[in-house]
């Protein structure tokens, strides 16, 4: 016996409605059968092609490297790469990237579990309690992105370094040595730096005003972290190395490290693998593994932040300085044609786009 569902049923009345609608003419006249005003036409016949163009300048794909590269790794059984679903768009939301630097290259699964009595597990643990659900600075508008990075670390038990983008800034010492919600040292970096300037329209008409003035930014505190570097020319070229939560990023990120070192060194760049202590230079780029980012099926994760001052090969102002680009599904021979096209040549790779935020923190799609 087939069961047939009243929905189906009632899917073939409306069949037979429309096409009874299209068929007979709503009145005659004596020169002929006038056509309706009204008519059930479907979507694809209405639909209209928009070319807009990209928000910025776009190559369709890498091109082939010009020299022997490292193979691809093979992934691990099970954990194979997604290389159906489109990339565009796989990026989450984000207003800023805080980049905790802690000089290891892989974490615990949950960042704020790992750094045991270190400055920088502390100040994980700090901006969550801080920033996290039920803190006095949760906003569901304001998603600050915090990531731990394998960029070198400050030897103080008692503060942290950490970059923070798309403000292209470094703080050499973030006090972090109170754990408690209360401590006013990383309370007024959180106010000074990582919130909001303006608040949601939701929130203003919805907020009691004690509370919008708690979640809005404090500029006036950012004298209190006299040592903050602005990042004007370093680019800067973050891969998802988090093993701890997938070991897809943990195999396919240290060979990516190694061939980005080995692009920019060929350009006469430093990097920060052999060089940790330079900040800001024309001539030298910051290279580095970071935890869970989104996508591990999408590995190697790619976020490459182009700094405000940084130039093409002739010279004129690079199209993608001050944004950051997130490319998804970078392997070795990729890394050459991202490095040229996308740090010296300032076009974004469509092949690899997973989204990208602009220096005000606009999402970039294409």
């Amino acid at each position: 016996m087939t069961f047939i569902s009243p929905d189906f049923q009632l899917k073939k009345i409306i069949v037979r409605a429309t096409m009874k609608l299209r068929l007979q003419p709503l009145w005659r006249s004596p020169f002929g059968t006038l056509r309706p005003h009204l008519q059930i036409r479907s979507a694809s016949r209405l639909r209209t092609r928009l070319d807009i163009p990209p928000p910025f300048p776009v190559t369709k794909s890498c091109p082939e490297p010009s020299c022997n590269c490292p193979p691809t790794p093979a992934m691990p059984e099970g954990l194979p790469i997604d290389h159906e679903q489109p990339l565009n768009g796989t990026m989450a939301a984000y207003a800023q990237q805080l980049l905790i630097c802690t000089g290891q290259r892989d974490w615990t699964s949950r960042i704020e579990d790992d750094g045991k009595e270190k400055g920088w597990g502390d100040l994980a643990r700090g901006l969550k309690k801080l920033l996290g659900r039920g803190g006095p600075y949760a906003d569901p508008f304001n998603n600050i992105l915090v990531s731990n990075s394998s960029l070198s670390a400050s030897s103080s038990l008692s503060s942290a370094s950490a970059f923070l983008f798309p403000s292209f800034k470094y703080f050499p010492s973030i006090p972090v040595a109170d754990q408690d919600a209360t401590d006013p040292n990383l309370s007024s970096f959180v106010q000074a730096f990582l919130l909001p300037e303006k608040l949601h329209p939701m929130q203003e008409s919805s907020l009691p005003e004690p509370k919008r003035d708690q979640l809005v930014r404090v500029p006036s505190l950012a004298s209190q972290f006299p040592g903050a570097i602005d990042i004007h020319q370093s680019p800067v070229i973050l891969i998802c190395g988090h093993g701890g939560r997938d070991m897809r990023c943990g195999v396919m990120a240290p060979v990516l490290e190694i061939e980005f070192d080995r692009v920019l060194s060929a350009r006469g760049f430093s990097t920060s693998v052999s060089d940790s202590k330079t900040i800001d230079s024309p001539e030298h780029a910051h290279i580095g593994l970071i935890s869970h980012v989104g996508g591990h099926k999408y590995a190697g994760n790619v976020i490459i932040y182009v700094p405000p001052g940084m130039r093409m090969c002739d010279g004129a102002p690079n199209p993608l300085a001050g944004k950051g680009i997130w490319y998804g599904r970078v392997e070795p021979r990729h890394v050459e044609g991202i490095v040229e096209g996308t740090v010296f040549g300032g076009k974004a790779v469509m092949d690899h786009f997973r989204g990208g935020i602009g220096r005000d923190g606009e999402i970039l799609r294409l």
